[in-house]
């Protein structure tokens, strides 16, 4: 039964239930490119089509399982969410570790098609878990809890650790950099092949917290029973609808209400803007602003710590003046961000003032983003998995895309070999936080005129 709020145990016990999908994510968003471009010297597309194809067997899987995540009654009474949340942790135990490891069996000589066919099967796997598991722990959100408020305060607190897991990941990645360096300081400080065990091992060590993790979730977090869901014992959310007039929505009926197209236009300019900045954020250290590459774990941790920060101060902020203000104060910093690299080409230490203003705008519009889609859903929990999977659909494949565009337009076949490379990677960093931030803001327009509601009776 969702409750208007929860005890602060129960909170943390869901909060950390998508900490394994954080890891890895931030792992994959961070590193994945920079690591088969500049580790194993995969060419820019071949790598970018990795990304895309793990893109998009993300955004396919997602509203599939969002469907049966709601139709399927779960493995006895252990719950249907809780149960496809345990399918995708295993799938992400298992696949990942390859994902970053050299391909068994190739050399020097083999042809790069041969490794793209060996990595695949792995990253569309991997893919598979993370959506189940996301899916299945979104679509809690409004089985938990059921006021507004209640349901920003959760998200707020799934992004607190949404931030500790990124905060972790950069953090093992300096350590292991750093006692690198120490072990041989005549390492080169770019990145080369002989990086190949900093990636393997960090994987390894974000596997291993994020398990332990998931096993706090699965054995605190209480699902509601079937019998309760059967019965539809529940609070409802829409107070001006009786239990006897209010419409349950399936699938299909949400493609006739505009307001989910407005939040899923909504929520993709917010994960173009997360997911494509933190992609970038290392190749635009390394290859335009020319940085060590120690660089690629402490300015994604200034992000994230500025971001930690802000999201203690959402709740209230949401509450006084609204979750949509909330998410056009987000986008303030984010243009900030955007119109400082723009001007400042040599930014060089000033960068950690810069990665401030994105980390701090990034949490707050993911969090509103998130919120606005709980709203949404309201009391039709009955289909909220395949609300939060269709929103999925359109992140995954928009970022795709997008990444696949990027890497074909890049200049030339080596790394910053000519004056266009440098400024290449400013001008992304422009275009996916400032550009994607204003036609964010056209989308949060048409909120102030039409407000997020069903309006199917």
């Amino acid at each position: 039964m969702a409750d208007s709020t929860l005890p602060l145990s129960r909170r943390l016990a869901y909060s950390v239930g998508h900490f394994l999908n954080d890891l890895c994510a931030c792992m994959w968003f961070s590193y994945l490119l920079i690591y088969y471009d500049s580790v194993l010297g995969f060419q820019d597309a071949a790598a970018g089509l990795l990304l895309l194809a793990g893109q998009i067997a993300d955004g396919l899987a997602t509203p599939l399982l969002g469907c049966q995540s709601d139709r399927t009654r779960g493995c006895g009474n252990y719950g249907k969410r809780k149960t496809w949340h345990l399918v995708g942790t295993v799938s992400v135990l298992v696949s990942f570790p390859f994902v970053f490891n050299p391909c068994l069996g190739c050399g020097a000589g083999t042809p790069q098609w041969v490794g793209i066919i060996y990595f695949m099967p792995f990253i569309i796997i991997f893919q598979f878990g993370w959506a189940a598991t996301q899916i299945s722990h979104l679509s809690l959100i409004p089985e938990l809890v059921s006021c507004e408020h209640a349901k920003v305060e959760l998200t707020a607190y799934r992004y607190a650790f949404t931030v500790v897991a990124n905060i972790t990941v950069y953090g093992v990645a300096w350590l292991l950099f750093h006692y690198q360096h120490q072990a041989d300081p005549s390492i080169a400080d770019h990145l080369t092949q002989v990086d190949i065990p900093i990636f393997r091992d960090m994987a390894l060590i974000v596997l291993g917290i994020g398990a332990i993790f998931s096993l706090i979730f699965h054995l605190l977090t209480k699902e509601r029973s079937q019998y309760q869901e059967e019965t539809g014992e529940r609070h409802p959310l829409l107070p001006e609808l009786s239990s006897s007039t209010r419409t349950q929505l399936q699938w299909k009926h949400w493609f006739t209400e505009p307001s989910f197209y407005q939040v899923a236009a909504l929520y993709m300019c917010t994960r173009l803007i997360v997911n494509l900045s933190q992609t970038y954020i290392a190749m635009f250290l390394i290859n335009s602003l020319l940085l060590p590459k120690r660089y690629i774990a402490t300015i994604p941790l200034v992000m994230y710590v500025s971001g930690f920060l802000s999201s203690l101060t959402m709740k209230p902020a949401s509450k006084y003046i609204g979750v949509t203000m909330t998410y056009c104060l987000g986008l303030v910093p984010i243009l900030g961000f955007a119109a400082w690299v723009l001007l400042d080409l040599h930014m060089g230490g000033r960068v950690y003032g810069a990665a401030i203003l994105l980390g701090s705008g990034s949490a707050v519009i993911l969090v509103m983003s998130l919120s606005m889609t709980a709203n949404l859903i309201g009391d039709q929990t009955q289909s909220g998995a395949f609300v939060y999977g269709a929103m999925s659909f359109t992140d995954k494949v928009a970022n795709g895309l997008a990444v696949m565009l990027i890497q074909g337009l890049y200049p030339c076949s080596t790394v910053a070999c000519c004056p266009a490379c440098l400024w290449f990677y400013h001008v992304v960093m422009v275009t996916v936080t400032g550009g994607v931030a204003l036609i964010a803001g056209l989308c949060l327009c048409t909120m102030i005129f039409w407000p997020i509601r069903i309006r199917r009776h």
